[in-house]
C-alpha cells in the first residue's frame, strides 16, 4: 500500500520546510499514523544539498521535543511531483519556482502551507534564516499549528 505523501518546500531546506517535516513526522508517530503516511521536505535551490539543518533551528525544535538532527538539506526532484500527494511551498516565490518546474498533471498537488492549513491571514511562513530568536519561535509557532490543521484534512486512510 503506496503511503499517503506530503512534501514541505523552501528554498534551501534548512529552516521552514525541515522544521514542518520534523514537527509533522512525529505528529503522525504520536496518532499511529506513520504506518500511512509519511512527510518530507525539500529546497528548491541547491545551495546547502546535504548539510545539516540550521542549528538555531535545531535548537528552537529541540525546545518542543522535535529532533531534527538527522535530516539533511536535499534538492526538489521532478519525481517528488508524482510521488507525493500534497506539495506545500512556504512561500510565493517557492510557489512561483514549483509551478515552473511541476508538470501540468501535478499542478492541483500544489498549495501554499497556509492556505493549506486555513491560515488564512499571511502567505508566507517568514523565513528566519536572517531574523531574531522571536523569528524561530514564529516558525515552530506557525508550523505546529499548521500541521496539527493538515491532520485533520487528510482523507480516510
Amino acid at each position: 500500500m503506496k503511503k499517503f505523501g506530503i512534501l514541505f518546500v523552501c528554498t534551501d531546506n534548512l529552516c521552514r520546510s525541515p522544521t514542518a517535516q520534523g514537527v509533522m513526522q512525529q505528529k503522525l508517530v504520536r496518532l499511529g499514523l506513520d504506518p500511512r503516511v509519511m512527510a518530507d521536505s525539500a529546497g528548491t535551490y541547491d545551495f546547502n544539498v546535504g548539510e545539516p539543518v540550521d542549528i538555531r533551528v535545531q535548537k528552537h525544535a529541540m525546545r518542543r521535543d522535535y529532533d531534527l538532527s538527522s535530516l539533511r538539506a536535499r534538492l526538489l526532484h521532478i519525481g517528488d511531483f508524482a510521488h507525493f500527494d500534497w506539495i506545500l511551498a512556504m512561500d510565493e516565490s517557492v510557489m512561483l519556482t514549483l509551478k515552473m518546474r511541476c508538470p501540468d498533471k501535478y499542478q492541483c498537488k500544489l498549495q501554499y502551507f497556509t492556505h493549506a492549513c486555513g491560515l488564512a491571514d499571511q502567505l508566507d511562513v517568514p523565513d528566519p534564516f536572517y531574523g531574531k530568536t522571536a523569528d524561530f519561535e514564529r516558525v515552530l509557532d506557525l508550523v505546529e499549528a499548521g500541521c496539527t490543521a493538515l491532520l485533520r484534512q487528510l482523507p480516510a486512510l
